[in-house]
């Protein structure tokens, strides 16, 4: 069933999790949010269906996504990791938009992670006809990603808190949104956490972004 909730629980961690950790205990605490409607808001068929997972600590956000993959990969042949991959959202990814002032949710960062382990970061302002992107923004963020159970794909991303001005406070609310890309052709499915109601898919759209409570935590520092 698609998530109705526009809110999306972090869990906070005394312990540090790397992008690398895609089965850490950790990601437990928190609270799954599903990826099942297309941005119009029409359902996406269930092989196409991801969950996502957000958790925090004193030096990042990490995100992990879990994503079902029914159909063939659309990934680059020769991946690189060294450096931020442009033209990352014509391929399978997985995304993150954060806007961390709530009173200005026109001015957000943009995250993206392959199934390669490829990854993306841009720092954006939505104008009303236009959209400045800064391609230079350099979060230092990582990324990283496995194949596991067959049809299951495990996409992660780690964004040091420098790269968004600061850490949150618990308790504090940012504007976000979380989205798919996979498929090719005219198959391609664009799915979103809080659909855009675009009359073409369009991710870019700061008003239809939800909720990201970075919540405290129960069982910190919980070791494997």
């Amino acid at each position: 069933m698609p998530d109705t909730e526009n809110v999306i629980a972090a869990s906070r961690l005394s312990t540090e999790l790397a992008a690398s950790d895609l089965e850490h205990e950790a990601w437990e605490q928190a609270r799954p949010v599903h990826l099942t409607r297309y941005w119009s808001g029409d359902e996406a068929p269930a092989g196409r269906h991801a969950e996502a997972r957000l958790v925090w600590s004193e030096s990042a956000l990490c995100v992990r996504f879990v994503c079902r993959q029914s159909e063939p990969l659309v990934a680059s042949a020769t991946p690189q990791t060294e450096t931020k991959t442009l033209g990352l959202w014509e391929r399978d990814v997985c995304e993150l938009f954060i806007a961390p002032d709530a009173r200005r949710p026109e001015r957000y960062f943009e995250f993206e992670a392959a199934p390669t382990g490829e990854w993306l970061d841009l720092r954006i302002q939505k104008l009303p006809d236009a959209r400045e992107t800064d391609w230079e923004y350099s979060s230092g963020m990582n990324a990283a990603a496995a194949r596991v159970a067959g049809d299951l794909i495990i996409i992660a991303m780690r964004i040091p808190w420098d790269a968004l001005g600061g850490a949150p406070g618990v308790d504090a609310r940012w504007r976000a949104n979380l989205f798919r890309c996979v498929g090719t052709g005219s198959t391609r499915g664009y799915l979103a956490w809080q659909p855009t109601h675009t009359a073409r898919p369009n991710f870019h759209v700061p008003q239809a972004f939800g909720w990201l409570i970075f919540k405290g935590g129960t069982n910190e520092g919980r070791q494997r």
